[in-house]
This record gives structure tokens, C-alpha cells and sequence, in this order.
């Protein structure tokens, strides 16, 4: 994952194409609500404008599907960076049109042009070479920093670099690539991942994957139902991925054969619905009672995870512990993300990464603890899952 990175350009009179990742989460007046992955950005397009160039800007929001939705521009993403930057920022009414054409002609260096949402055409998720050669005519040289897309082989991280003679990592992509890679190279003992989230099924083969390279897994959120279940256990009416119960099993069984233990919690906080402010109390996660959902990881398990947290060196992190966004059942996440900030501050290493997960930490104030916050969920757990990233091998080589 050598990668030949932005600070081996100069900028100076160069028109620099960038792809980042402005997925960011809007309210329902399109006011955006988290703007970590327009300011972990931020250090790759200074770079080139400070040093004379100027950059166009592309990313994708949401899942239009090919068509235009108003409800998904990039315009607030616009005004946003337009405030962070302290000048205006140019915005194109589409991503290979006529406004795109023209405002990329007379960009100026020191300016920045953002084009608008690439899905609202249906040639990037079709990695169409048509849409990435006209991408490509709005820069003279291609930077990728959208860790939170290297997974995808659109056309705006991998159409595009067939098109210039050298393609570089961004500064956020360096350094994704840098903390990741240490989780995969020699990580410091104990190394602990907790894992969280809705479904077995998104987390299948990084769990696979950690098997033998973690000391302890600790599994939280809504897919340790789905063990209990596979367990022979009642969970009453809590999530159930159902059709991940005989891999649930085979996780189990591996797990025993491997150096790893896999932790799963002793007891839950259930309610009567799926609200805060219903019925709830805590239960061994083998008293469920019926028609009762478990929506937090209890007490108990807390305790646990904590001294297991405590001691660690290395400390991966992915997924919520219960539907944090609801107060009364945050407690878990909460203080899990507690337990990591104290081990960071006592010198372990701390990556936590996806999007909800990201989010919960924000919301709770403990962002500035963790060692690195990866803005890449899905690319995050495909890397630690030894799969290769198209869009970083994409990148030149250094």
C-alpha cells in the first residue's frame, strides 16, 4: 500500500481533479448535521490552493441512483466549505456538463470548483468510460482522498487514473492508509476489536479475518441477538438476521479453534418498543423475556468490556453498542467509547471507524481522545478484511 502521496506535487499552476468523500448526514432541511468528513478533507485541498493551485472538487451523497434528486445536491456542502475556507466556493449545477465545463475553464489558481452529486449520473457506479474520460478533462493531474469510497470501482476512483500518467493519495488517504496498515502489520498486544452494528452479514468476513490476529473480539449492538438465537437462546422480539444464523454458528466454532476469544455480552437492556421512552429494564441475555427487544448491551457487560479495554495497546473499534441515538439506551456506547479515550490516554493506539459508530462519538464529545477517527466504514472493514481497495490500487506507486 505504498502510494505515491500529495506532497510530492507541486501545486503551482496545476488544475488538481480530487476526488473526497461529502457523504455527509442531512436533516430534513438539508442542513448537514456532522461535517467530520468535509473538514478531514480540508488539509488536502489547503495544500493545493495554498501552494498556488487551484482544485475541483467531486464526491457523491446518498444513493440517487443515476437520477437527479434535489434532496441530494451538494449545494449545502458547498456553503460549508465556503465558510470553512473563508471565500466562496464555486458550485456546478452538474458534474460533466455545461456549467461543469465552464466554471472548470475559468477556475483560477487559488480557486476551488465543487461539481455536483456524481451519482445523479448513472456512469459512476457503471465505472462508464465515457463519464470518467469527461471527468477527467477537468484536471491536468488526479488526487484521490475519498478513503470512505476506495472501496467502490466507480468512475471517479478507478475510470478516471487510467486517464492520467500519475495518480496520488490525499493526506487523508495517507493517513487512513498508515493507522489501518498498522492493525494489519504488528499491532501492539493486547489488541482489542469491538465490534458492533444491526447485522451479522456486514461484519462476516472482518470478523473471520480477525480471528487470530485480536486477542479479544467484543460483540455489541443489534447482531448479538442473531448469536443468541443461533445459541439456542430467546430473544424475544429483538433484530434478527435471520439468514446469518448458520454463519453466527461458524464464527463460533472457528473462534474456538483460533487464539482469539470472542466475548459476547452476559446481559442487555430491553424495552417494550422500539422508543425512549418505553418500558425498560436490564436482563441476563438468558432471561429475554417475550415480545421484549434488547436495545443496549447492561451493566454486567459494561464492567467486562471495561477490563478488557483497560489494559489494551491496540484498540479497534466498529459499530455501536445499542441504538445509541436514543439517550436511555446509550449507556453502552457510551461508555465503551469512555473505556477506549482512557486506555488512549494511557498510550494505546485507537482507530474507530463507520458511521454510526463516528457519529456516537461525536455526539458524546470523545472524538478528540481516539488516536484516528477513519471517515470509512465499509472501506475500513474490507482492508482489515484482507480484500484489496480498488480505488487505492488504483493509485501510482511510489
Amino acid at each position: 500500500m505504498k502510494k505515491m502521496g500529495l506532497s510530492s506535487l507541486d501545486p503551482a499552476g496545476r488544475k488538481v481533479l480530487m476526488r473526497v468523500d461529502f457523504n455527509v448526514p442531512l436533516d430534513k432541511d438539508r442542513n448537514i448535521t456532522d461535517d467530520t468528513r468535509i473538514l478531514a478533507a480540508l488539509p488536502s485541498i489547503k495544500y493545493v490552493l495554498e501552494g498556488g493551485g487551484s482544485v475541483v472538487v467531486m464526491s457523491h451523497l446518498g444513493r440517487p441512483e443515476g437520477r437527479i434528486d434535489p434532496a441530494l445536491s451538494l449545494r449545502p456542502v458547498a456553503d460549508r466549505l465556503s465558510e470553512l475556507l473563508a471565500f466562496p466556493v464555486k458550485f456546478a449545477t452538474d458534474t460533466v456538463g455545461a456549467d461543469a465545463r465552464a466554471k472548470g475553464e475559468s477556475l483560477l489558481p487559488g480557486e476551488l470548483l465543487l461539481l455536483e452529486n456524481l451519482r445523479f449520473n448513472g456512469g459512476e457506479t457503471e465505472n462508464d468510460s465515457g463519464f470518467s474520460a469527461a471527468l477527467a478533462g477537468a484536471g491536468d493531474t488526479y488526487v484521490n482522498d475519498a478513503f470512505g469510497a476506495a472501496h467502490r470501482a466507480h468512475a471517479s476512483t478507478v475510470g478516471v487514473t487510467k486517464l492520467f500518467e500519475t495518480c496520488r493519495a490525499g493526506f487523508l488517504m495517507e493517513k487512513e492508509l498508515i493507522f489501518l496498515g498498522s492493525l494489519l502489520d504488528g499491532p501492539a498486544n493486547p489488541f482489542v476489536a469491538i465490534l458492533g452494528g444491526a447485522k451479522v452479514g456486514s461484519k462476516v468476513n472482518v470478523i473471520l479475518s480477525l480471528l487470530g490476529k485480536v486477542d479479544t473480539l467484543l460483540l455489541g449492538g443489534g447482531m448479538i441477538f442473531t448469536f443468541f438465537k443461533a445459541a439456542g437462546l430467546n430473544i424475544g422480539s429483538s433484530l434478527l438476521d435471520e439468514s446469518s444464523l448458520a454463519v453466527a454458528s461458524e464464527i463460533m466454532t472457528q473462534a474456538k479453534e483460533s487464539s482469539t476469544q470472542i466475548i459476547l455480552p452476559e446481559d442487555c437492556v430491553v424495552a417494550t418498543d422500539f422508543n425512549d421512552k418505553a418500558e425498560r429494564k436490564n436482563c441476563l441475555v438468558t432471561d429475554i423475556p417475550d415480545d421484549w427487544m434488547g436495545l443496549d448491551i447492561g451493566p454486567k457487560t459494561v464492567a467486562r468490556y471495561r477490563d478488557y479495554i483497560k489494559p489494551s495497546r491496540t484498540i479497534f473499534w466498529n459499530g455501536p453498542m445499542g441504538v445509541f441515538e436514543l439517550p436511555n439506551f446509550a449507556v453502552g456506547t457510551r461508555a465503551v467509547g469512555e473505556a477506549i479515550a482512557v486506555a488512549t490516554g494511557d498510550g494505546a493506539t485507537s482507530i474507530v471507524g463507520g458511521g454510526d459508530c463516528v457519529a456516537a462519538i461525536n455526539q458524546m464529545g470523545l472524538a478528540d481522545q481516539m488516536s484516528h477517527i477513519s471517515t470509512g466504514g465499509g472501506a475500513s472493514l474490507e482492508l482489515l478484511a484482507g480484500m484489496k481497495l480498488a480505488g487505492v490500487e488504483s493509485l501510482s506507486d511510489v
